[in-house]
């Protein structure tokens, strides 16, 4: 029987797990939907009547639908770096399920909305005191306030080394720009972490 060879060259591409965090309405489902390679796994559910006075709808007064679990996909960056996205859920009630999902996790994305900014406080402390490194993006809705990258900088009193970028969350080309810039942000940390072991 004739054996396979096998090619010792051929690696395996890297897999990252990376949280897509935020507030409520941010638009995290809408950001996994629009960069998947594979049809995303989503956990929404119906707003109903029983949210009221639990939910802060507003701003996003329009929403219908809520993430009570996830939102899951994935993306490849290129033969050597594959993305697993996990978005988790917005609201309060929902936040005992964000230390199952940041298990693992190398890094995240909090994405924010400039109609209800302080919404994105929880999140971006989270990963602060979890030492966990992020990228925060502002999602631009159609209508929403206009802030610069300072100013919203200043606004969720962020360290200069946390990245900000501008984002249309519907937009495949935009969220990857999101990613690719959350991708550079953990390489320079780890190259930094390393430079600091060797001295």
């Amino acid at each position: 029987m004739a054996s396979v060879a096998h090619d010792s060259t051929q690696e395996l591409a890297a897999s990252v797990k990376i949280l897509i965090a935020g507030g409520f309405g941010a638009g995290k489902t809408t950001l996994v939907s629009a960069i998947s390679e594979i049809t995303p796994l989503h956990t929404e559910e119906l707003i109903t009547e029983l949210s009221t006075g639990v939910d802060d709808l507003v701003g996003v007064e329009t929403k219908t639908t809520t993430t009570v679990a996830l939102d899951f996909g994935r993306i490849t960056i290129d033969e050597s770096l594959v993305l697993y996205l996990f978005g988790t859920p917005g609201q309060d009630r929902f936040w005992f399920l964000w230390d199952e999902l940041a298990l693992g996790a190398l890094g995240a994305v909090v994405l924010v909305d400039t109609r209800r900014l302080e919404n994105s406080f929880a999140a971006v402390d989270y990963f602060e005191h979890r030492a966990v490194a992020f990228t925060v993006a502002v999602n631009c809705f159609d209508h929403a306030p206009f802030y610069t990258v300072a100013e919203v900088r200043d606004a969720l009193d962020l360290d200069d080394g946390v990245p900000i970028v501008l984002c249309d969350a519907r937009d495949r080309a935009s969220c990857k720009n999101v990613l690719m810039l959350l991708v550079e942000h953990l390489l320079v940390r780890a190259t930094s972490e390393v430079d600091e072991q060797g001295m």
